[in-house]
């Protein structure tokens, strides 16, 4: 049996001080500002505007938090700072941490009034405009949310491009779009490969935008619809990221219901996002996930691998499988 520590219990039981150091250092642009060159205590004070009694103090904890060094008096970047949080590179995936910062920080606070009714704590609180609909009615705050969705999801659609068997397929549809990102990687990789990204109409604009920079408008088009009322477009694979966590079990099923309609035999499905394990004990984001789907949608949850696979097969999917992407995102893969 371990020895009791304190010291765990109170590095969670605090941890939002750890988490709205790095959430403010993301909001003044510290990292991309770092990103350019080291800097000291008194440029950064100055070019980020800090009060010279918490530059100090703040700029340290950043250090032992392991997000900062410090050399001869210098602040830089760590390696995964630099790569993840500088504005500047591709890699950035710092939109989940700003829309965290602007929404979700605040919304978790009313965490025990979900967890004792059910019920979400976003805007939706007191009778307001639902997540989506809140987001497609607001067209910075729509760009801001799709990327931060490319954000979280850019190294797992990596994987997926890389990992999935696509030398076997030509068409590939990706259902809740967003961004386009996960369809993009999987064209640039994959020559063969020609792409849809299925999303509401306000997306199209964003989607045309991103696609174009990454030279693949003649590959992938968009086509704009709802998930729900529409037939999903139909192609070889049908791909599904961080799409059906945001709902409950019977919407859940019946997107992959519909995405069984779509694929030929032979076709296939991928979903992915933080897939639980199915002990249910070893991934914390998935699970905090869950909670998070608690606090921002009517019916919304995460669930393991064999959840999946089961909804899968009552589909008609005659193969699954489970297979680790990226971080705590795992892919799960249907063939018909």
């Amino acid at each position: 049996m371990s020895e009791p520590r304190i010291d765990h219990i109170m590095q969670i039981g605090l941890g939002f001080w750890a988490s709205k150091t790095l959430l403010s250092a993301v909001e003044m642009e510290l990292f991309t500002e770092l990103a350019k060159h080291p800097e000291d205590l008194h440029t950064l004070q100055g070019r980020l505007g800090l009060h010279p009694r918490s530059a100090r103090d703040f700029l340290d904890a950043l250090v032992a938090l392991g997000l900062l060094q410090r050399r001869d008096g210098k602040y830089s970047n760590t390696a995964s700072t630099d790569l993840f949080l500088d504005k500047g590179k591709p890699s950035y995936i710092g939109g989940m941490l700003e829309m965290a910062n602007q929404r979700l920080y605040g919304f978790w606070n009313h965490l025990t009034t979900a967890l004792r009714t059910g019920e979400q704590q976003n805007e939706s609180k007191g009778g307001g405009a639902g997540l989506f609909a809140a987001l497609y009615a607001d067209p910075a705050r729509l760009k801001q949310f799709l990327g931060a969705m490319t954000g979280i999801s850019h190294g797992a659609n990596l994987a997926i491009a890389a990992k999935f068997p696509w030398a076997k397929y030509k068409t590939a549809v990706d259902v809740g779009t967003a961004q386009g990102d996960l369809v993009v990687q999987a064209a640039l990789a994959n020559p063969n490969i020609a792409g849809i990204g299925f999303d509401l109409a306000e997306v199209g604009p964003i989607f045309e935008d991103y696609v174009a920079h990454n030279g693949l408008s003649s590959r992938v088009e968009f086509r704009p619809g709802s998930f729900f009322e529409d037939p999903l477009p139909r192609a070889d694979v049908v791909m599904m990221g961080h799409i059906l966590h945001d709902w409950n079990l019977e919407e859940k099923k019946a997107l992959v219901r519909k995405a069984y309609d779509a694929v030929p035999s032979g076709g296939a499905l991928i979903v992915y996002e933080s897939i639980i394990d199915d002990d249910r004990s070893k991934n914390a984001f998935g699970l905090l996930m869950s909670l998070n789907m608690l606090i921002e949608t009517p019916g919304g949850f995460d669930y393991t691998g064999a959840d999946c696979m089961s909804w899968m097969k009552e589909a008609g999917f005659r193969e699954t499988r489970v297979e680790h992407l990226t971080g705590p995102d795992s892919m799960v893969v249907g063939i018909k």
